[in-house]
């Protein structure tokens, strides 16, 4: 009796001791050395039992449990075709967020394990959808995936079509994403613009500048392509014939709310819907709070009206009570234009410069002072050589306009193309001596421009 007791306490103590010895450190660093080995050479079937030993038993150990973790998940996936791996990739990326919280952007979790969800239709749209507006709402700052940012609008959509989702939420939830989609381009386009004015004042950029810059327009590409699927997306039912009588119908019950009257005033104005209702907005609207929106407002229906001077009037009112940098950056758009139409380029540009400050993305700004370069190309030199040469200039404006807005790069290549053609060629510069020389321009352009050498 006494030896099966001292076998059973044996046995017993053996067992704590193991379990004590399993989840010592000692035992998950070495744990960890056989999962991390083989997951660094791609060999995952053998890192496999060590992961899922890892999770079980040192859980809280290292974060490379889990960065290797989502590797080997990935790899399985999309190398192996093994979609049942899916749940674990998604129990990766939750268990590093739960173990590592500080070292682990939230937003950004949530936003991949959203898409992941979708990716494998695990869950029905609406939960989809909810999985994408948690991550969107709770971190909207790490939620910069365009390819997610897309999916998160266009399940919005489809829930409409469904009957899930009013058309005001729609055009709500559009403003976000938009707003978060021109941020980044922004952002993305205010880095480019350094190396582009560094690289064009005859600076030769790094390697690693070199590589930023191509980071950079690539990047700008990608959102550029995403804003145009949202907006496919919205489609026709942002179109003026859907937006006027849905406006029309609510103009009585939401005549005192200013944010719906901004809300719709800015939608039928983005839309150049030609309609009673926009006048009325705007009229509503600068009696109920004069503001930046219903300056602005006012200022299209007055140009609309061919009041071009007291257009200018409303547009300046608008820019100075303006503090968002997209609405400023309209704004500063019309005025820019009202001055160009009428001739007074150098004023123009200045405020298409305005615009750029506040907005580095739009490229339209770039366009538009480079076609006026050379629209002034006769009236800026002395000799035919020197007019011509402004089309250099204006080249280089196109050039910047493709780079910073994919929107408009198609045209803003061909512009440059164009121009080029126009400029000064190998022939001329030989024929007038000018090779590396510099030529002034003393129009309203300013500036100058080296002529290449042969």
């Amino acid at each position: 009796m006494k030896t099966k007791f001292i076998l059973l306490f044996t046995i017993v103590l053996l067992a704590t001791s193991a379990k004590t010895f399993a989840q010592a450190p000692d035992d998950c660093a070495i744990t960890l050395s056989y999962f991390t080995e083989p997951a660094r050479i791609k060999n995952y079937e053998a890192a496999l039992p060590y992961y899922e030993q890892l999770i079980k038993e040192c859980p809280n150990y290292h974060i490379a449990t889990y960065q290797y973790g989502v590797k080997m998940f990935e790899y399985f996936i999309e190398e192996k075709g093994d979609k049942s791996k899916v749940k674990d990739l998604i129990q990766a990326w939750e268990l590093r967020l739960e173990n590592f919280p500080a070292k682990t952007k939230e937003g950004d979790v949530l936003s991949t394990i959203a898409q992941l969800k979708f990716d494998n239709n695990i869950g029905t749209k609406k939960e989809q959808f909810n999985a994408f507006d948690t991550a969107f709402n709770k971190h909207p700052e790490d939620f910069t995936s365009g390819k997610s940012l897309y999916t998160y609008f266009s399940l919005a959509v489809d829930l409409h079509n469904s009957g899930e989702k009013e058309l005001q939420e729609i055009f709500d939830l559009y403003d976000k994403v938009t707003a978060k989609i021109d941020s980044q381009k922004n952002s993305l386009a205010e880095k480019l613009t350094v190396l582009l004015n560094k690289a064009e004042s005859g600076t030769t950029l790094t390697s690693k500048e070199e590589r930023a810059k191509a980071v950079y327009e690539n990047n700008l590409s990608v959102y550029t392509t995403v804003e145009g699927s949202v907006n496919g997306k919205l489609g026709q039912l942002a179109d003026c014939p859907n937006l006027i009588p849905l406006y029309e119908k609510d103009y009585e019950a939401k005549k005192n709310d200013i944010d719906w009257i901004k809300s719709a005033s800015n939608r039928l104005d983005a839309k150049d819907c030609d309609s009673p209702l926009s006048n009325k907005l705007a009229v509503r609207l600068h009696e109920l709070e004069p503001s930046s929106t219903s300056a602005y407002l006012l200022g299209k229906q007055a140009e609309a009206e061919g009041k071009s001077s007291k257009a200018l009037e409303y547009f300046n009112q608008a820019a100075d009570l303006e503090n968002d940098n997209s609405k400023k950056a309209r704004i500063y758009y019309s005025i820019a234009e009202n001055y160009r139409k009428k001739g007074s380029f150098g004023t123009a540009r200045n405020y298409y410069n305005k615009m750029l400050a506040v907005k580095p993305s739009a490229g339209i700004a770039y366009y538009k002072i480079g076609a006026m370069y050379a629209d002034s190309a006769n009236g800026c030199g002395n000799t035919v050589f020197e007019k011509r040469a402004m089309y250099w200039l204006a080249a280089d404006m196109m050039d910047k306009a493709a780079r910073v807005d994919g929107t408009i790069a198609g045209n803003a290549r061909a512009a440059a193309s164009s121009y080029r053609g126009r400029a000064p060629q190998k022939s001329d510069i030989f024929s007038e001596g000018m090779a590396g020389k510099t030529v002034k321009f003393n129009c309203w352009v300013g500036g100058s421009v080296r002529v290449p050498n042969l």
